[in-house]
């Protein structure tokens, strides 16, 4: 482990910590600390994700249900705060109610597009899957939004080797005008990749 990624995992381990959950972009902080999203399909992990880029395993609630995050969740990191880490709802789940899946796309979006605190998104990909058209739409409106977004590959240890799906994700974003460079690889079962995330999340949310 490098001295910055000790730093990292020091400063998310000790330093971050449950705010709030809010529904409207109204109910968001009034400041100025930069915010690194978590955005993804439903069920990709990224609540898991979370509680190992801070190594508190029941900080962000983890569950086999997907749409279960229904809110954006917001994760301060220091004191006072360096960055905020905001965990979006999931997308492409089409068993909730019409209603409330409206609701979560207009809440994803309005934040995507209206948000100036916002630095960096990562959008996570479930590395057994590829992406997926309902990615590709995601990252049609990053790309709209002007919003710098990184691939983030999760689940990384369920296949023998990640290197023809990572590049394939690599050839999909290529020219994509909003998409950070590189492909992370990450397992939150297998801790792999996770000192590197921390680094590029902190890179991401100081500059």
């Amino acid at each position: 482990m490098t001295g910055e990624e000790k730093f990292a995992r020091d400063l998310f381990r000790d330093g971050t910590s449950f705010s709030k959950s809010v529904a409207d972009l109204a109910q968001l902080p009034d400041d100025d600390v930069p915010e690194i999203a978590f955005a993804g399909r439903s069920n990709v992990g990224k609540s898991s994700l979370l509680n190992a880029l801070t190594t508190k395993h029941g900080m962000a609630r983890t569950s086999n249900t997907p749409g279960r995050t229904q809110l954006l969740n917001l994760f301060p990191v220091g004191e006072p705060p360096r960055m905020r880490l905001v965990d979006m709802p999931g997308y492409g789940y089409a068993r909730a109610p019409k209603q409330v899946v409206n609701a979560w796309k207009r809440l994803v979006f309005d934040y995507l597009r209206g948000r100036r605190n916002l630095q960096r998104v990562m959008l996570l990909i479930d590395a057994r899957r590829g992406v997926k058209a309902v990615d590709e739409e995601i990252m049609d409106l990053l790309d709209e939004a002007a919003v710098t977004w990184q691939a983030v590959l999760t689940k990384g240890d369920k296949l023998k080797n990640t290197g023809p799906v990572a590049e394939g994700v690599a050839q999909a974003i290529i020219k994509r005008p909003a998409a950070f460079p590189g492909v992370a690889v990450t397992s939150s079962e297998k801790n792999i990749g996770v000192d590197e995330l921390r680094v590029t999340i902190l890179d991401a949310a100081r500059s």
